[in-house]
């Protein structure tokens, strides 16, 4: 038996060769319970950092590709104590076939390793995303999308890098001081894009506003309908769409009219002359009176101005954010109460062609 096993074949003993088909079956019959246990080596290291993460979904989603990476790479190292046969040995152009079958091995190898990091990416981008759909809010939703794709592609980039190293036994040095160079050249190229992305970040960290916000930014006013990795889209009053670069949002005064405590009104009276002080008085009573009759938080009636043409009453309010429709009808019958007193009382206007009212929303 032990002639058998020291009989050499290909340079290499029969019993090296057991060796190997050993190893090989033995974690083949034992992956699954290898990779679980490793699999909930790291699940436990996650719920140790406190995250909030399902059993099943992590099993799932790692489970496999760790698996194929464990089994790769025993037979990697299994492989690897065995000399390569002098009658497969053959040279492609510089390169011999020990050497390309050992780059082709070690690269599959790394690419496995780095698959199963995305794998793990890809999870953990899954838990977010759980988690930020408790939430009204969907900036977090893009936010997560931005970072996970982010992740990704620098782990694409260092699996490259690592294959370039370790398969091709190139000096990434200077691919990394090329890339370099590339990337200020780039950022000075599109140092306006690379602006609006970094305000994206502001936004979603700060968040001055979100999606469903009512604003009034630059001369624009409407509804945030979407916050982008480079601007924002705002549904203005008058349904139109407008685009904004993410940098102006954040540079300029952004009102977040949605945010405000009270709708705010104000009403102003032109009276004639001819009114009495006795009068303006009475008048100023019975509006304060008026107001409150209707669901008004903070009310100021008083007298503002006298000038040689009118004198000027200034009617201030403040209600319940209501919708716009509810506010401007609270505003109707507002001014129907002011004008059938200002009729009942027989207090006029000044001038004929003035309007009775002025009145604006703030």
């Amino acid at each position: 038996m032990q002639d058998f096993t020291n009989r050499i074949v290909l340079n290499n003993p029969i019993g090296d060769y057991l060796v190997v088909a050993l190893v090989l079956l033995v974690i083949f019959i034992l992956k699954k319970r290898a990779s679980k246990n490793i699999t909930r080596l790291i699940f436990f290291l996650f719920r140790k950092l406190g995250r909030k993460i399902n059993e099943t979904e992590f099993f799932e989603l790692i489970l496999a590709p760790l698996e194929n990476f464990i089994v790769f790479l025993t037979g990697y190292l299994a492989f690897s104590e065995l000399v390569f046969p002098k009658a497969f040995r053959f040279q492609v152009l510089k390169s011999t076939s020990q050497d390309l079958i050992s780059g082709l091995a070690s690269g599959v190898l790394i690419y496995l390793f780095f698959y199963t990091i995305l794998k793990v990416i890809d999870y953990m981008a899954i838990v977010l995303e759980k988690r930020a759909n408790q939430t009204k809010d969907y900036t977090d939703n893009q936010l997560i999308i931005f970072f996970r794709e982010f992740l990704k592609a620098l782990v694409i980039i260092a699996c490259i890098l690592v294959i370039i190293r370790f398969v091709f036994n190139q000096d990434i040095t200077k691919i990394l001081a090329g890339l370099s160079l590339v990337g200020a050249a780039i950022a000075l190229a599109a140092k306006e894009s690379l602006e609006n992305l970094i305000a994206s970040f502001i936004i979603f960290f700060d968040k001055p506003f979100t999606v469903g916000d009512f604003l009034k930014v630059n001369q624009v006013t409407g509804t945030v309908e979407k916050i982008g990795l480079r601007s924002t889209r705002i549904r203005t009053i008058e349904k139109t769409y407008v685009t904004i670069p993410n940098k102006q949002m954040v540079d300029s005064i952004v009102d977040n009219i949605s945010l405000r405590t009270y709708r705010r009104a104000e009403m102003l009276l032109q009276l004639e002359l001819k009114t009495t002080a006795a009068d303006l008085k009475i008048l100023i009573k019975n509006i304060e009176g008026k107001l409150s009759e209707f669901q008004i938080n903070e009310q100021s009636v008083y007298l503002s101005e006298i000038r040689s043409d009118a004198y000027l009453i200034t009617v201030e309010y403040f209600v319940q954010v209501i919708a716009i429709s509810e506010f401007n009808e609270l505003k109707q019958h507002v001014n129907i109460a002011v004008l059938e007193l200002l009729e009942h009382m027989g207090v006029g206007m000044a001038g004929r062609d003035k309007n009775l009212t002025a009145s604006r929303l703030d």
